[in-house]
């Protein structure tokens, strides 16, 4: 429990934070996308290449992220919807894709980010790194967003049941498309904090990273419901919170890695199992 531990842990948390929020939005409309890794690579790299360690290149590199996250999460949410495809064969697909341009165009580390791009990574405000500041404050704007607008309602109502939702006015289309442009925007955010503590981007920094796999754990620790309709950010936060206590205790006493990978099935299975037997439980009393 020293500070530095503290801070390590809580840093470590802010790749897989990101991309479990964004994963969160699109699980609780009824959806989940699997090519999130990719997309953490596809900034990584995109951003290095344009930046090329020059700082007035620096706007222009996050823009161009941006706009890339805004399109794969476009053509992930209008597959979905216009064309009827299930949401994990979309996503698998456009993972797929990216992962194919990636290799085809580079092979390791590409570019770099200037040294004031790094601040992201490294810098912090007295006690609390940057990053993590970053993260809460994605994490407060998507409570909100999911709390206190019409889009959040409206999400909550699609993954609860789609057909009623339409039946009673709402845009499904509408919404689904509009959760996975938040969830790749979330997924460039990740990737932008990986190429500032990296300093180059590579295509292989997000599928080393199990982003897509551990996104979806964290949001289901954190109470998500695969089957949508039901969850919160703030329960995802704590999900990777104890992903990442798990990850440190294991790391401070130097453990097997795949006792560590063991423990977090076990811990994972464990979660949901609860989860549905809490809900049995609620179903019988009703």
């Amino acid at each position: 429990m020293t500070v530095d531990n503290l801070q390590n842990m809580a840093v470590r948390s802010v790749a897989l934070g990101l991309v479990a929020v964004g994963q969160t939005i699109v699980l609780i409309g009824g959806s989940l996308d699997l090519s999130v890794a990719y997309m953490v690579s596809v900034t990584a790299v995109s951003a290095s290449f344009v930046m090329q360690g020059d700082p007035d290149r620096m706007a222009l590199g996050i823009a161009v992220t941006l706009a890339l996250g805004v399109g794969v999460g476009l053509v992930n949410g209008l597959v979905i919807t216009r064309l009827r495809i299930n949401a994990f064969i979309a996503t698998l697909g456009t993972s797929l894709v990216m992962s194919g341009i990636l290799n085809a165009l580079f092979t390791n580390f590409t570019g770099s980010v200037p040294r004031e791009f790094q601040a992201l990574g490294y810098n912090a405000l007295g006690p609390v790194p940057v990053a993590v500041l970053l993260l809460l404050a994605v994490v407060a704007l998507a409570w909100y967003t999911l709390r206190r607008t019409r889009f959040g309602y409206h999400l909550y109502a699609v993954g609860g049941s789609a057909e009623v939702a339409r039946l009673s006015g709402v845009r499904t289309d509408r919404v689904v498309v509009t959760a996975h442009v938040l969830c790749s925007l979330t997924a460039v955010l990740t990737g932008l904090f990986l190429v500032s503590r990296l300093r180059s981007g590579a295509p292989w920094v997000g599928p080393d990273g199990g982003y897509d796999l551990e996104s979806i754990a964290a949001a289901v620790v954190g109470g998500t419901a695969l089957a949508g309709g039901r969850g919160t950010v703030a329960g995802t936060l704590a999900g990777v919170l104890i992903l990442a206590v798990v990850d440190q205790v294991f790391n401070e006493f130097e453990v097997n890695a795949f006792l560590k990978t063991l423990i977090r099935g076990v811990i994972i299975v464990g979660a949901v199992a609860l989860y549905a037997l809490r809900n049995r439980r609620d179903e019988e009393v009703f």
